[in-house]
């Protein structure tokens, strides 16, 4: 799924901030919850604007930031 189906960010939504496309629910929510030990179904109940497909989409494409064999590119990106 292309990055702009799954994310967008509008200066006038919630300041710029990235939200899953097509709400208001910020990506950052996502991680947010499951960082509390909350469940995917969880956060798709609380947030029913937000598909799974798209959530599960988000969740894979940080998987493979994040296990990306170009490690060197993602610390100079948070540095």
């Amino acid at each position: 799924m292309e990055i702009k189906a799954l994310i967008s960010y509008d200066k006038d939504v919630l300041g710029g901030q990235q939200v899953f496309t097509g709400t208001r629910v910020p990506v950052e929510t996502l991680f947010d919850h499951l960082e509390a030990g909350a469940s995917l179904d969880e956060f798709l109940n609380d947030f029913p604007t937000v598909s799974r497909e798209q959530a599960i989409a988000v969740l894979e494409m940080a998987n493979k930031v994040l296990t990306s064999k170009n490690i060197e590119q993602l610390y100079a990106a948070v540095a």
